[in-house]
């Protein structure tokens, strides 16, 4: 096809990597229907998908990845910066040249054989003023659909574009074809071979050799968290790895509120709640990502950069999370998962046993009683967010919708409570900045045990952290009306008592939670004063008709003050990472946890 656009700048940069990569063709997606399900057909007719049974699963395919590409490959993913202090130390840094160097010689001539695929995506509603667009070049098939269900791509977005300036994505598989080569279903690179580079300075990304997920659908973490946190920076906003849901009282009142939780800390399941108590609604604008800008009048607005979901599969189910399950009924994309014998998916804690007959994510065959891995733990699908059931009626507002209040949170069986107010912006970004949960398999190479996961954002942060929470705190005293930022909470759904017995039920229960934070955002709730922030008395969430005593509530709030004291010198260890950017108001924010401990 011939290109969409007379957007000379973007057909120079297009022809330019066209002669590096030498592919056998060039085509400019334009995202129809007819163009989607065309590609699908073709991986089909190739051996790359499998096409779903259409009564049960309509309009859905069926991928299995090269078992050495599954997930993010956090060590091969770089912050090309000129001076390695501002990539910071918790990002692997290269200098632009010397990535730039290795990865040309990588793209030369990685495309023989194959079609380059020129896909222009928003991040973000068309024509709001918090998108961003950019172009990503792929030869491959398989992230074109995808990035067709996770942004808004194709010819309307050239259209608003026009002349304008976009944010260039290079990616290849990183495996041409010889003359007469056979392909395989799932064409990559070797781990080693692997680069997911950023140049924040220049706002580019260059990915090679991964097919799976953020490696290659650059518009998710590489764009909308590791590229955005950057400009963010620049340009007076926050990037965030952060849900956003709209929650709505008895009496119709409704609130936003945006939340941040390392991977496997129920983000998604939070996202898409329904709740258990009476009267109260919640509904989802995004599961993953919030762009956060400041409105004229004062208040701190956000959208989701996305236009779905690309969920981790494995026990999300009709009890965990009904509304997930509903927006994969249909027009969906699933990778690594089981694939039945009547054309059906299967992963572990589905709800229902794995049929005999089934294919694993391997291509192995599971028969009762075998110890065949059925579906990759990071096994994903990628949905439509307009097909959730619980899908915002604003969601693709593009002003945004208001923040009320932001959530931290991790996986913590002792120490932190099940909820705590922050006192103040400043400390509230403390809260943020020591967040720590258990590692997930979301992500290779990493060792068990728990991570300090700052604001989430540990993997996506395109700078140093500590400039990072020195933006944070500079957003709070730059906010054009500081009575309208938003409240800081931290939330822990998983203490567990002495014999490791889970004190809190969660999924929909949480809506309990989420009722006083937001009667605390509307002055209502009862708070005590402890030296970590305002917790719930042990009568402020109502806990009607759930199997919580009044005990396991006293546990669940308890602040201890001896595991706090351990607390401050884990957090000095993992402050002192950071050397002297640490920002002198968290440096404060910590002296004060101290001396209220003593």
């Amino acid at each position: 096809m011939t290109n969409l656009t007379k957007n000379q700048k973007l057909i120079n940069w297009v022809n330019e990597w066209a002669q590096i990569c030498q592919p056998d063709s060039v085509y400019w997606c334009d995202g129809s229907e007819e163009e989607n399900n065309r590609l699908n057909d073709m991986m089909v007719a190739s051996g790359a998908a499998v096409k779903l049974d259409d009564k049960k699963r309509p309009n859905s395919y069926y991928y299995q990845s090269d078992p050495s590409d599954v997930a993010r490959v956090e060590n091969r993913t770089y912050i090309c910066t000129d001076k390695e202090e501002d990539a910071g130390p918790t990002n692997n840094w290269m200098s632009p040249k010397d990535m730039k160097d290795i990865l040309l010689e990588k793209f030369k001539g990685c495309m023989k054989g194959r079609t380059m695929y020129v896909i222009p995506f928003s991040m973000g509603p068309l024509g709001s003023n918090i998108a961003k667009i950019g172009v990503e070049i792929t030869d491959s098939a398989y992230v074109v659909v995808n990035m067709r269900i996770m942004t808004r791509m194709g010819k309307a977005v050239l259209d608003v574009l026009g002349d304008g300036d976009f944010i260039p994505c290079i990616h290849s598989i990183g495996a041409p074809l010889a003359p007469g080569q056979q392909d395989v279903a799932w064409p990559c690179a070797p781990i080693e071979e692997k680069y997911i580079s950023h140049f924040p300075s220049t706002s580019e990304i260059w990915s090679f050799g991964s097919g799976y997920g953020g490696n290659a659908l650059l518009g998710k973490k590489c764009l909308a968290l590791r590229i955005a946190s950057y400009m963010a920076k620049q340009e007076g906003w926050l990037a965030e790895h952060m849900l956003i849901l709209g929650i709505t009282n008895p009496q119709g009142v409704k609130k936003y509120i945006a939340a941040a939780f390392p991977s496997a800390c129920g983000k998604t399941n939070l996202a898409m709640l329904i709740p258990t108590i009476p009267g109260w609604k919640v509904e989802t604008i995004g599961d993953d990502i919030a762009w956060m800008k400041f409105g004229k009048d004062g208040q701190l607005y956000a959208i989701n950069p996305e236009a779905g979901f690309f969920g981790v599969a494995p026990f999300t189910s009709e009890h965990t999370n009904p509304n997930a399950m509903h927006s994969c009924d249909k027009d969906t994309i699933y990778t690594n998962v089981g694939l039945t014998p009547d054309g059906d998916i299967w992963w572990d804690g589905i709800g229902w046993d794995c049929p005999e007959g089934t294919i694993s994510w391997k291509g192995e065959t599971y028969t009762k009683g075998s110890d065949v891995q059925v579906a990759h733990p990071n096994a994903r699908f990628t949905a439509k967010a307009s097909n959730c059931p619980c899908i915002d009626p604003d969601w693709e507002n593009p002003a945004g919708v208001p923040i009320s209040a932001i959530l931290f949170g991790g996986r913590r069986p002792s120490t932190v409570p099940l909820v705590y107010e922050a006192r103040s912006w400043a400390h509230g970004t403390f809260i943020g900045s020591v967040v720590g949960s258990e590692v997930t398999a979301a992500a290779i190479g990493l060792a068990a045990g728990v991570r300090r996961d700052p604001f989430a954002m540990l993997p996506f942060c395109g700078y140093n952290m500590a400039d990072y929470f020195g933006h944070w705190i500079k957003i709070g005293e730059t906010a054009p009306d500081k009575t309208k930022l938003p409240k800081i909470f931290n939330v822990n759904w998983f203490r567990k008592d002495e014999t490791g017995r889970w004190l809190w039920p969660g999924f929909g229960e949480n809506s309990r939670v989420l009722a006083w934070i937001f009667d605390r955002c509307v002055g209502k709730a009862e708070a005590i004063e402890t030296a970590i922030g305002f917790v719930p008395t042990v009568d402020g969430i109502n806990v009607e008709g759930l199997d919580v005593s009044k005990a396991d509530m006293e546990e669940l709030l308890k602040v201890d003050k001896n595991l706090w004291k351990a607390e401050v010198e884990l957090i000095k260890e993992h402050y002192a990472r950071f050397g002297n950017k640490i920002p002198a108001a968290l440096s404060a924010e910590l002296a004060t946890l101290e001396s209220k401990l003593a």
